[in-house]
């Protein structure tokens, strides 16, 4: 059984930053696609990045680009999202997700993880 587990949410001042992690257990994750998505209250789950496995290639939503990063590390089937110079409106439950192959990651994440809260205060 595939799990993902996000770690290091919490509050921050506007402007701060925070790193957010995912590690999966259950199977072996050659080739999958991982990403961030996240849910603030009252709106839909939306996109935030993703990356691949063998070229590590980042892509982002045009509202986190040049302030949130992406990258993984196989070896330890982990995940992290840095985000700095965070604002209110990045205050949402981000979740970790995966998919075996990178096609439609951004809209069709096969597994996900159980949500990490992040309240970013102005």
């Amino acid at each position: 059984q595939v799990q993902l587990v996000e770690s290091g949410g919490g509050l921050v001042q506007a402007g701060g930053s925070l790193r957010l992690s995912c590690t999966a257990s259950g199977r072996t994750f050659s080739n999958f696609a991982m990403g961030w998505f996240r849910q603030a209250p009252g709106k839909e789950r939306e996109f935030v990045a993703t990356i691949t496995w063998s070229t590590i290639t980042p892509y982002y939503a045009d509202s986190v680009k040049g302030r949130f990063t992406i990258s993984r590390d196989n070896a330890k089937n982990t995940v992290y999202l840095q985000m700095n110079s965070l604002k209110p409106e990045d205050t949402a439950v981000y979740y970790c997700a995966a998919r075996p192959n990178f096609l439609n990651m951004e809209t069709m994440p096969t597994y996900w993880g159980q949500g990490t809260q992040v309240t970013v205060s102005s």
